[in-house]
């Protein structure tokens, strides 16, 4: 009992004159590093794309002359980018972020950091600096969108892809290449695949889940297999794009359509022909289940199957069928179309 009120006196003399902020009702106190900023409770926030997303930072005490600064750590290539910086009265935006992000100041301790329309490029690690002369530390945060991982390929054949064209093959089909813990998570949720995909630092991989020979042989461990590193301009493969919820609705119009009458369909529901990762993102988010093949903007014919069944593929799993990349002018199949709010 006397140990505690010792150590109860020697916090008190050591806490800095300025006001403080009581830091939690419950569990540990913050590690001792941490002179005026809290630990968060959770140091991941979960959220989707089109959402609000709030990365928590709170001041235990207001010290003078300081600044709260807020930036986020590429995936691409690990530089930190400055997003916004406070003294507690002013503040300035900076980056593409800049229209989109706030401070919450729910109250005077509070620096949280606001994301308004969450888009796909968001997801990442956050970190939020206390600036005050040598005293300066900070708290790391990291956003997480709720979205799946997909493989993908041209029209012309597996592994066409240099980096920077697997890049942009995603953001065509409404996604971007996904990270490794993106392409991790998925892996962990089934997802098995042979050829390998760029992913977005540039490093190339393949999820296999079950070992077979023409993908490295039946003696190596399931995993996520990596080639590492690679040639962005050189080395050609596949892509792996990562794609979130939908500001929209995907749906289907039946017919016997070539590909640009398929094109008009949409348009004359005032809608656009669907892309690849809108129509996984119907599967996923909103359980999207036709048995019945349709175009999509990049040529392919797919359909989305949540309820497996024998006349539907005849696949024991959910997942987007393709029939690949048929004549356009084939009038075999109805379309996708996506209408966004």
């Amino acid at each position: 009992m006397h140990q505690l009120l010792l150590l109860s006196s020697l916090w008190l003399l050591a806490a800095p004159p300025a006001s403080t902020i009581f830091q939690r009702p419950t569990g540990s106190p913050a590690p001792p590093h941490l002179q005026y900023l809290l630990e968060p409770l959770h140091t991941a926030v979960h959220t989707q794309r089109g959402a609000t997303a709030t990365l928590p930072c709170v001041l235990r005490a207001l010290p003078r002359n300081y600044r709260v600064k807020w930036s986020k750590v590429e995936p691409a290539n690990y530089r930190e980018s400055i997003i916004i910086i406070t003294n507690g009265l002013y503040h300035k935006n900076y980056g593409p972020l800049s229209p989109r992000v706030r401070l919450r100041h729910s109250h005077r301790y509070d620096a949280s950091l606001t994301i308004t329309d969450v888009a796909l490029e968001d997801e990442g690690r956050y970190r939020c600096q206390l600036v005050n002369g040598l005293e300066d530390e900070s708290v790391s945060l990291t956003l997480h969108l709720e979205g799946i991982v997909f493989p993908y390929q041209p029209s012309n054949g597996r592994y066409k892809f240099n980096y920077h064209e697997a890049k942009r093959a995603c953001e065509q089909q409404d996604s971007r290449l996904a990270t490794y813990q993106q392409l991790y998570k998925a892996w962990t949720e089934g997802l098995d695949w042979c050829n390998a995909g760029w992913i977005l630092d540039g490093t190339v991989h393949y999820p296999i889940i079950n070992s077979r020979e023409p993908c490295g042989g039946r003696l190596l461990l399931p995993g996520v297999r990596t080639y590492g590193a690679r040639d962005k301009q050189k080395d050609r493969f596949d892509a792996f794009c990562f794609t979130s919820a939908l500001q929209g609705q995907v749906y289907f119009i039946r017919g016997h359509l070539n590909f640009k009458e398929a094109g008009q369909a949409c348009r004359n529901n005032g809608a656009a022909i669907a892309k690849v990762g809108q129509l996984y993102s119907a599967w996923k988010f909103s359980q999207l289940d036709r048995c019945d093949g349709g175009w999509l903007a990049d040529g392919s014919v797919r359909y989305p199957i949540t309820t497996p069944r024998e006349r539907c593929g005849g696949l024991p799993d959910p997942g987007v069928r393709s029939f690949g990349f048929p004549s356009k002018e084939l009038r075999t199949y109805g379309t996708y179309c996506f209408a966004g709010k």
